[in-house]
């Protein structure tokens, strides 16, 4: 019996949006689409234009805007902290060594770390 037929059978199918997987755990190599922040080669202003560009196009720019995120005890929390932590992983992935160590902090959150390096 094929996966879809099983699906099927438990009421779901590929398409169902609960099983679909969201855009941004697509991306397998950050550095190939933003280069690193460094401000010799890369200036923060052409960062944040190449960071908003894939984050709108990946569907987790309310990470780093000011949309705030759901209740804590809402379903939808769950799912938004893991994008939250892949979102900050790209930030982290995407900044030079010099500046990290001034964005990572044990509970940081893609808009506490893409406010403090705006400043």
């Amino acid at each position: 019996m094929a996966k879809d037929d099983i699906l099927e059978q438990q009421g779901t199918s590929i398409s169902d949006p609960k099983l679909a997987l969201h855009p941004a755990y697509s991306v397998t190599n950050i550095q190939s689409k933003i280069q690193t922040l460094d401000g010799k080669k890369l200036t923060y202003s052409a960062w944040v234009k190449l960071f908003r560009l894939h984050a709108t196009a990946y569907q987790v720019l309310n990470h780093i805007d000011n949309t705030p995120p759901p209740a804590v005890d809402s379903p939808e929390y769950s799912s938004w902290k893991e994008l939250d932590a892949l979102v900050l992983q790209w930030i982290f992935s995407t900044v030079s060594d010099d500046l990290l160590p001034s964005i990572l902090e044990n509970e940081s959150t893609a808009r506490a770390a893409w406010l403090k390096l705006e400043k």
